[in-house]
């Protein structure tokens, strides 16, 4: 009898596709999940008798071992068995064999190749039956990335587009994002991502094999959405200058970056901000079949010294001494959410993980961050990995302001110590609306439970004993601070503050506001306000001061007083950034050596005139743009 050999294959697209999820990936090679069986219908050259062997190999990655999990062999049988690959017989007529394959819940993710070896009566014959590329599955539920609601996985793997939130806490602005997983070359750019790594470059065949594992295949994405250390997909910008690129608010998807990454043959693509990042982050991840969404945190810190707390210092006028001050609190900060098991933490650490593309600090060696458990950032687990005292500092750090003088002492001002995490938020699933998620991060601001995980978060991070003991954490302008001097609470001052717009802010118009003070006591109050203010970027960085100011105020008993403000146009015009954002500040020193820091971001509206045109009316009005 001849032997036997295969002449085609119908890999059942559509059918396979539909039962994967993956119908919309436009790319010509299947694409399906791993945990699940997917078939394949052979054309062989004749009927197979009962004693010929079917046996299937798949490999992925350079050097594929079976050691390594990168390869498989496995022969043919009537029931799936088994904890690895395995191959069924579903169907047979005549010459046509269709086949069931499926791949273990945990197997590596990729391209592979698949070959079949068909063995008859001492003969064989060899073919390679082509490729298919394997992705994680949220739908099935021993794979680690598994997420039970339908309606969630409808939004956080196969929705391809959202809303990412900025502006400030008080003034939250929706801005649409394509995410466009689906697109033509993404699928092909996020394998490429992962190939163009670091890791993959030094030892490929090892790397390969840790994609089944979706804490270290997040964690190289994190790494490599960034540019600082290893021409990554993206690079950032925070200067307002945007020369020889794209600024990051003019971009409106991810596609057009990936592909722009693609076709510059891997090189950079200029420029990026968090928003952007988080943005690409979501697409590459979606696309490999993990559940993720996008994260806007306002008030966000970054704390570089790992104190858990953010330190500001200013002159007598407020303003940021950027010299000694290497904390900072952006006004949002964008970041990522992947849901997944932690097998390394445990359950309790399960679900929603932070990770985060924006290159801020180094995490052993490279700008990456994640993933953190959301559950051991509300917990103040921060000794776990990966991360961890970073993110909560984000969410959660004191903010301390401390009053600098010429002879290098410091002393410090009452300020609203817990503006740090407010509005935390993501897109709602199943529509465009905002959701705020800040009590999934932390307990409520200022309760005792809030100040326990606090006191913990300190404690894990510092080895502290309970007995209070002393921590050095670092030296500003020749002298020591201490992590018991940061925990002192400031006596609240005897009188209050707070700037009011007295118009809405609109760009092109004059700002006017007023400072409204306000004497707690009975007793008459002598106050030297000094007014600052300056264009900043929306991380809060000065760019340019455009008001400089002082007023000597008598307060009456519990009086109240009004200081009017005006900014001209024609004072901030030529500073303002595409950020559209302004700083004010009033350090108000009270008689008695008491001094209060106010502080007020401003975001200036664009507006456009409409005119109305309709029996019996007329007049304009004013739309945001």
């Amino acid at each position: 009898m001849a032997g036997i050999r295969v002449t085609k294959v119908d890999w059942q697209r559509s059918r396979n596709g539909a039962a994967h999820h993956t119908q919309e990936y436009p790319c010509p090679e299947l694409v399906v999940r791993r945990g699940q069986s997917f078939s394949l219908t052979l054309e062989l050259s004749r009927a197979p008798d009962c004693e010929e062997t079917f046996i299937f190999m798949v490999e992925t990655g350079p050097r594929a071992s079976e050691a390594l999990h990168t390869k498989a062999v496995f022969q043919t049988s009537e029931l799936e068995l088994g904890e690895g690959w395995t191959a069924a017989k579903e169907a047979q007529v005549e010459n046509t064999l269709t086949v069931s394959l499926a791949s273990p819940p945990n197997a590596v993710i990729g391209r592979y190749l698949l070959s079949i070896r068909l063995s008859s009566h001492r003969k064989h014959s060899n073919r390679r039956l082509g490729e298919f590329v394997l992705l994680f599955n949220p739908w099935c539920a021993e794979d680690d990335v598994f997420l039970a609601s339908e309606e969630e996985r409808q939004e956080y793997v196969l929705n391809d587009s959202g809303i990412i939130f900025r502006g400030v806490e008080k003034h939250i602005r929706a801005q649409g994002w394509n995410y466009g997983q689906f697109e033509e070359d993404i699928l092909n750019i996020c394998l490429s991502i992962l190939d163009r790594s670091p890791g993959h470059q030094n030892n490929p065949a090892t790397d390969v094999s840790c994609r089944h594992d979706p804490i270290y295949v997040t964690r190289v994405i994190s790494a490599m959405v960034n540019s600082n250390n290893d021409r990554g997909v993206v690079q950032g910008q925070w200067q307002g200058k945007y020369d020889g690129g794209t600024s990051p608010l003019h971009w409106r998807g991810s596609v057009a970056i990936l592909q722009k990454w693609l076709k510059g043959r891997y090189k950079p693509v200029k420029y990026g901000q968090c928003w952007v990042f988080a943005g690409v982050m979501c697409t590459v991840l979606r696309c490999l079949g993990i559940a993720t969404r996008v994260v806007s945190n306002f008030n966000s810190a970054h704390d570089t010294d790992q104190n858990l707390s953010v330190d500001k210092y200013v002159d007598s006028f407020g303003r940021t001494l950027e010299d000694l001050t290497e904390d900072s609190m952006w006004n949002f900060h964008v970041w990522n959410e992947s849901w997944f098991a932690r097998q390394d933490l445990g359950p309790s650490y399960n679900g929603w993980q932070v990770l985060d593309a924006t290159p801020q600090e180094e995490s052993e060696g490279v700008f990456q961050c994640g993933p953190a458990s959301v559950t051991a950032i509300r917990e103040g687990d921060v000794h776990l990995a990966h991360d961890g005292p970073f993110v909560f500092a984000e969410v959660n750090a004191d903010y301390i302001t401390w009053l600098w003088h010429e002879d290098e002492s410091r002393e410090r001002v009452y300020s609203n110590t817990k503006k740090i995490g407010r509005c935390i938020s993501t897109k709602a699933v199943g529509s465009d609306s905002r959701v705020d998620i800040t009590d999934l991060y932390k307990y409520p601001e200022g309760s005792r439970k809030e100040r326990q995980v606090y006191s913990k978060a300190v404690k894990r991070l510092f080895s502290m004993k309970a007995s209070g003991r002393r921590t050095w954490i670092r030296r500003a302008g020749g002298r020591c601070l201490w992590h018991d001097d940061l925990l002192e609470p400031t006596t609240k001052p005897s009188i209050t503050g707070k700037f009011k717009l007295l118009e809405p802010p609109m760009l092109g118009h004059d700002l006017r506001l007023a400072l409204c003070l306000a004497n707690l006591t009975s007793r008459v109050q002598q106050v030297r306000v000094n007014l600052s203010g300056a264009t900043i970027l929306y991380t809060r960085k000065p760019v340019a001061e455009i008001l400089h100011e002082s007023h000597a105020v008598r307060l009456g008993r519990q009086e109240e007083k009004r200081i009017p403000i005006t900014i001209s146009y024609s004072k901030y015009k030529e500073d303002l950034t595409e950020d559209k954002k302004i700083l004010l500040a009033a350090m108000c020193l009270v008689t008695k050596g008491e001094k209060l820091l106010v502080e007020k971001d401003i975001t200036l509206e664009d507006f456009i005139t409409i005119k109305r045109a309709h029996p019996g009316a007329s007049g304009e009005g004013l739309s945001p743009v």
